[in-house]
């Protein structure tokens, strides 16, 4: 298994809400663990939401006898969105906070994947699919019809998300078991990516240095600051 990840502030923002975990060794009963959030607040809330909820969710791993994945994610989720809400409510900075959340586990060839919010995994083969679901208001645009993919990349209300870790008590993950073939990668990344660069172009610079990752994560991050950079990047592939 190789990985590697990078998270940058961007070419507009003053602070980087993003935060990235990623460990291939061992987590409590998980043989890896993959992570990326991405904050929401004011002042320093968003940058506290994202780091907090990683935090707490892997410390829930390491400490936990539960051995399914899929279980282990929404019993730990759930635990960091209470522990979120509660530290927002003891300090009067971080009330309203929240974070986008998407965590992975390959086990033999079986990738499972627990997300809230509009950071996304994507499977790249032979083809580029995203296997999370964003859960924001243009999502549900795309699916009621009122557009297309394409325009929702570009339309004003695109970073309104509709589930967030420190919304609310009740916390909704979505779950997805995938299996793996050889040669198989795994992008994780927040908004800050895939609103500066399409799928295809993603997937063109990923396969076209696929036995280099960090020069493939590396060159994700300059294209989306040379595009524009308006938001922080993360960027996280693994080859398991």
């Amino acid at each position: 298994m190789e990985s590697f990840s990078i998270t940058d502030i961007g070419m507009k923002r003053k602070m980087n809400q993003d935060f990235v975990f990623t460990e291939q060794n061992p987590v409590g009963s998980l043989p890896n663990l993959f992570i990326v959030a991405d904050g929401m607040g004011g002042h320093k809330a968003g940058d506290f939401a994202s780091r907090f909820s990683v935090e707490q969710v892997v410390t829930f791993i390491q400490n936990s006898k539960l051995t399914s994945p899929i279980r282990l994610f929404e019993e730990a989720i759930k635990n960091a969105n209470t522990l979120l809400l509660n530290k927002a409510k003891e300090d009067p900075n971080l009330e309203g906070m929240g974070t986008t959340f998407v965590v992975a586990t390959v086990i033999d060839q079986i990738m499972y994947v627990a997300n809230v919010g509009d950071s996304r995994l994507y499977l790249i083969q032979d083809s580029i699919k995203q296997i999370t679901r964003d859960h924001s208001l243009v999502e549900e645009m795309i699916k009621n019809g009122e557009i297309n993919k394409s325009e929702a990349r570009f339309h004003p209300n695109k970073n309104i998300i509709t589930r967030a870790m420190g919304a609310g008590r009740d916390v909704v993950p979505d779950f997805f078991e995938v299996a793996l073939k050889d040669d198989d990668i795994i992008l994780m990344c927040s908004d800050g990516l895939t609103n500066m660069i399409d799928d295809q172009e993603i997937f063109d610079i990923v396969t076209s240095r696929r036995d280099k990752i960090k020069s493939a994560v590396r060159m994700l991050v300059e294209k989306a600051n040379e595009y524009g950079g308006k938001d922080n990047i993360t960027a996280l592939v693994v080859k398991p």
